[in-house]
């Protein structure tokens, strides 16, 4: 019995890790392929809604093994939210990286940590630690090293001009409901699994997708069908790697707490400002890696460190 459970640990070290790793480089190749589809003018919403419905086809024919009757009441109202959230949070991602940097948008992540340091602190009564403050300052102070001044307008801080960038504060809005979103995707785990949790996702997201366009978009759907065909290989590409996104996130999920599993994928920021180079040649990438580590760093600390109850 005792040699069984450390086999288990192990498999679940290696697990962790693999789930890990796949969430770490599937997150900055998506938004990499989400950067490539709005400079080819396609709209962020549709591009959310192509993303749900190829998800929601390829995970179809799981529907029938999976028994949908028997969950419980509770998971549905958790999954909806979810995929509410999820909708909104991520046409936000897309519609800032048609305006800003993958290299700076990637780092800004880090911020996550201080809204969930701040959410415990005032929901949960957990007050900050010492490491968690020094977690704080390091965000802020590597934010420095990601920022660009706008030669034009001299008289303005850096801080002033990036935070009057649409594609950050784009970025910071769906900062808040991503960070919101991870606590009920980590209910809904709970109350299923994460290939139940996922599939769902996927197919509630396409109904919800296509109700904001109507809305929201006009001539969405015929103005993106064009897109979709002349890009094709992009779409099917970008649904992969979202699908590997959220398929690791919930399974490192359902193997580790959100907070220590947020503090991990932070590395991807890292991934994320040498794609910004890589595929959009991107400036100042150096300074930008060097802000990126600082506010990685100071990620790590809060999530790992930071509240204490």
């Amino acid at each position: 019995m005792h040699d069984w459970n450390i086999g288990k640990g192990k498999q679940d070290e290696v697990a962790t890790s693999f789930f890990v790793l796949t969430r770490i480089f599937s997150n900055p190749l998506s938004n990499v392929f989400q950067k490539k589809l709005t400079l080819r003018s396609a709209d962020p919403l549709f591009i959310i809604f192509v993303t749900h419905l190829l998800l929601s086809l390829a995970c179809l024919p799981l529907v029938l093994y999976i028994q949908p009757l028997h969950l419980r009441g509770p998971f549905w109202g958790y999954i909806l939210i979810c995929a509410m959230l999820a909708i909104a949070g991520n046409t936000l991602i897309v519609a800032a990286l048609r305006s800003a940097d993958l290299s700076v948008l990637g780092p800004i992540n880090a911020y996550k940590s201080i809204l969930s340091l701040l959410l415990g602190t005032v929901i949960l009564g957990e007050f900050p630690t010492l490491m968690g403050v020094v977690g704080v300052l390091l965000i802020l102070f590597g934010s420095y090293f990601i920022m660009d001044r706008d030669p034009a307008q001299p008289q303005q801080g850096m801080l002033v001009q990036f935070l009057k960038n649409p594609g950050v504060r784009l970025r910071f809005a769906a900062l808040i409901l991503s960070a919101t979103e991870a606590i009920f995707l980590k209910k809904a785990v709970l109350l299923s699994s994460p290939l139940v949790t996922f599939i769902f996702w996927c197919i509630l997201g396409v109904p919800l997708a296509v109700t904001a366009m109507l809305y929201l978009v006009k001539n969405g759907f015929q103005g993106g069908m064009s897109t979709l065909r002349h890009n094709t290989r992009i779409y099917l590409l970008l649904a992969v790697t979202t699908g590997l996104m959220q398929l690791s996130t919930l399974y490192t999920f359902n193997l580790l707490q959100v907070g220590y599993s947020l503090a991990l994928f932070q590395t991807s920021t890292l991934l994320s400002v040498l794609f910004g180079y890589r595929f959009f040649q991107e400036k100042h990438i150096a300074r930008r890696l060097l802000g990126a580590v600082i506010m990685i760093a100071g990620a790590v600390c809060i999530l790992t460190f930071g509240t204490r109850a």
